[in-house]
């Protein structure tokens, strides 16, 4: 499995913007009647590393937790989650501007559904990471989400597989969250780190969550994204995820996480069944953070300051998946 060709913006941070021709979700039969080249890899939930050609942990394919001590993830963790979300968005889709549009040409360019995000980011012009704006009602069913034990633990478990697939790239998030921790003690965490190294989460509402091929350019370049699938549908059927520059055609259990570098891998979902429902959960952290931080350690005064600025911008991409972790485990060939 060989890392697909990037094109980074300017800064080296992240990734350029793409134009995507796809405007529907595909069914998983009719997406493999249309591209035969792609490769279906039923997944049963267990946690197992995908590597590329040199042997980098490129996506985390991370399941849930196996079950212990009389606990069941199912029961305790995925159903309820899911119940959550079905109940927030009866609230979410009062709103006008989240009328529900399935299947159909997107209101947004990763899906017809809601899809809102929480928690510190930074871009659009402001001079420092701050807590995304909303009202009070839209907070009210962000706070009563974050309060729950069911999404604490899948945080934590994401947590866990973080630092077990990619330590290096674990500590490097870590660290940067506690600077902007650090720097502005009106910064508002939606777990605390020891749950969650990601800066901001996003909630897809559903009640069909299935997102068109897109990127996440805006992620920081040769980082991952935690996907958390959730929802009662047929795995078998639908919501498989499908990354397009490696041919593959993931299964996706509910209640199980996935991480990929969703800035540069093109993602998107095949199609459920119109009795089921589906949601994800997401957390991820924006490049503009880790820029931040970079200019906040390095004053660019001197000529001589800027030439290494250049020169940065250069290797940054290279040092960045140095972070990748290489896996000397049984190689299973896809």
């Amino acid at each position: 499995m060989a890392v697909p060709s990037v094109r980074l913006a300017s800064s080296g941070w992240q990734a350029v913007r793409q134009d995507e021709k796809h405007t529907r979700g595909y069914y998983l039969g009719e997406l493999l009647a249309k591209y035969r080249d792609m490769q279906v890899v039923n997944w049963n939930g267990e946690p197992t590393p995908l590597v590329d050609a040199d042997n980098n942990i490129l996506v985390g394919l991370g399941g849930f937790p196996p079950d212990r001590n009389g606990s069941n993830w199912q029961r305790d963790v995925a159903k309820p989650a899911a119940e959550a979300m079905r109940a927030a968005a009866i609230d979410i889709y009062t709103l006008p501007r989240w009328m529900r549009k399935r299947y159909g040409r997107s209101s947004n360019r990763r899906g017809g559904h809601a899809a809102k995000s929480v928690g510190p980011s930074m871009g659009g012009g402001q001079p420092h990471p701050q807590n995304l704006s909303h009202t009070p009602r839209l907070l009210a069913i962000f706070s009563a989400l974050f309060a729950l034990k069911c999404f604490e633990r899948i945080a934590g478990w994401g947590n866990t597989l973080f630092e077990a697939f990619s330590p290096d790239l674990f500590n490097y998030y870590r660290t940067k969250l506690t600077e902007v921790c650090e720097n502005d003690p009106r910064i508002r965490l939606n777990f605390p780190l020891k749950f969650s190294v990601f800066s901001t989460a996003t909630f897809n509402f559903g009640p069909a969550t299935i997102t068109l091929p897109h990127i996440d350019f805006r992620n920081l370049a040769w980082g991952w994204c935690s996907i958390t699938a959730l929802g009662d549908y047929d795995p078998d059927f639908g919501g498989h995820l499908v990354l397009w520059d490696l041919k593959l055609v993931i299964r996706f259990p509910p209640g199980s996480t996935i991480f990929i570098p969703s800035a540069i891998l093109r993602h998107s979902n095949t199609n459920i069944r119109d009795h089921e429902y589906r949601f994800s959960f997401t957390q991820f952290t924006p490049a503009a953070i880790f820029r931040w931080a970079y200019k906040r350690q390095s004053k660019f005064t001197t000529a001589a300051e800027h030439e290494r600025r250049r020169r940065d911008k250069e290797r940054r991409w290279n040092e960045g998946v140095k972070m990748f972790q290489k896996w000397d485990g049984p190689i299973r060939t896809l």
